[in-house]
């Protein structure tokens, strides 16, 4: 079906529209024409008060739990969720049970996701079953459609894999990634190293941790080559490693989440697990670099790292509850705190090529990659904003200003009413 998005604002730096006003008409999957006002016969118009409209947003770690996990997200809910928040392309995470480690565990995904208008990408297990012994099916999953390998949240233990997975993976072009955090060092710490568990007498987990690892990878990815993506990274120190390596020529991207943006250590004082996540919020002084770090370029994406996390496993004790935060419904608004309008959209519209996923620009003859938005809609973000079937949001009670309308890709659109 044809569609009109009237009156919608463009804000897309590649486009001769960007920062105006027009109607755009979407017909078998393209842009068909952009002008100040469009009439048609036939065809669904889309009027928003205040819409804006940008080219698809991405997000480059969202776990939902499909296969072994439904009863923290399922592949159809997690996918709608991602739609109605404005992102056309995700990176899924293997974060299941079993571990997404084969060629037909990439094709199940495939398969589950055909129909959900949110193009969904899944990201291989790097080792059989996660265990950092022996590489999984990389190129088998390669062809199936994973674009990236990824033992999600765990530390791979043994160099030489990381070396062996650098050096295969250039034969048939993909990247690698790697979780920045020694395990033996880290010793199942709860929260950050420093004053909030000093006080407390809660197991901390040091910044060194993160970057004795950083710096293991990037040595071996100067010797191997191939392409390294490190996701998640957490303190001031992994931020200048990172642009010490990319300084020397080396292929290296890395991504930060959200909360680790938005939140410091303060906010486990009270013993809250919705803010226990991994990596750990850090001190106020690796935030600000962070978000520095973002700025300048040295870090690549900005990802919610969405993590679904049951009743059951969350709302317990802060020894006991699993790390993790859901993010996609509230990536946008969070992320308006804290950066400009243009600022925000370039970073959201960042990472793609990374992966090998088209981009496009808001101009006729392009294709149907939309995000739609709305910039003016003050809010204090609340459980009625959350769409995940579980509810673990470490952004609850936080005021916002910009809210995820939804997507157009292609022949199909979803709106977050």
């Amino acid at each position: 079906m044809s569609i009109i998005l009237k009156s919608a604002k463009v804000i897309n730096a590649e486009s001769k529209h960007n920062g105006t006003k027009q109607d755009i008409l979407i017909s078998k999957g393209k842009i068909q024409k952009i002008s100040k006002s469009i009439k048609s016969s036939n065809v669904e118009e889309i009027f928003i008060k205040n819409l804006h409209v940008s080219s698809g947003w991405f997000d480059s770690s969202v776990s939902f739990g499909e296969p072994g996990l439904e009863e923290r997200e399922t592949i159809k809910n997690g996918g709608n969720v991602a739609s109605k928040s404005g992102f056309t392309n995700i990176l899924l995470n293997s974060n299941t049970n079993p571990v997404i480690d084969s060629q037909t565990d990439v094709s199940f995904i495939k398969m589950k996701s055909k129909d959900i208008i949110t193009n969904i990408h899944p990201v291989g297990a790097l080792s059989l079953s996660s265990k950092s012994k022996e590489l999984a099916e990389l190129n088998d999953m390669k062809k199936s459609g994973a674009v990236a390998f990824y033992d999600y949240k765990k530390s791979i233990i043994n160099p030489n894999l990381l070396k062996t997975s650098l050096l295969y993976s250039q034969t048939f072009d993909s990247v690698i990634m790697s979780y920045p955090l020694d395990r033996f060092v880290s010793n199942n710490g709860v929260m950050n190293e420093g004053v909030v568990s000093t006080f407390y007498g809660i197991k901390g987990i040091p910044n060194f941790s993160e970057e004795i690892q950083i710096n293991r990878d990037l040595k071996i990815l100067e010797y191997s080559a191939g392409k390294l993506h490190i996701p998640t990274i957490s303190t001031k120190e992994s931020v200048e490693l990172i642009k010490k390596a990319k300084s020397k020529g080396l292929d290296v991207t890395c991504s930060v989440a959200i909360h680790n943006l938005i939140f410091n250590e303060d906010k486990l004082k009270d013993f809250d697990t919705r803010f226990k996540v991994s990596p750990p919020l850090r001190t106020e002084k690796d935030r600000l670099a962070l978000i520095n770090g973002v700025k300048k370029g040295v870090i690549d994406m900005v990802t919610s790292d969405h993590s679904p996390i049951d009743i059951e496993n969350k709302k317990t004790d802060i020894d006991s509850a699993l790390n993790g935060t859901i993010g996609l419904e509230s990536f946008f608004g969070a992320m308006l705190t804290i950066f400009s309008l243009d600022e925000t959209i370039k970073i959201l519209t960042s990472g793609k090529k990374r992966f090998g996923i088209d981009d496009s620009i808001i101009e006729e003859g392009s294709k149907a990659d939309l995000s739609l938005f709305t910039t003016n809609s003050d809010y204090t973000f609340s459980k009625s904003n959350i769409l995940s079937k579980s509810k673990n949001s470490a952004f609850l009670g936080m005021k916002m200003s910009g809210f995820p309308v939804g997507i157009v890709v292609k022949e199909k659109h979803m709106i977050n009413e």
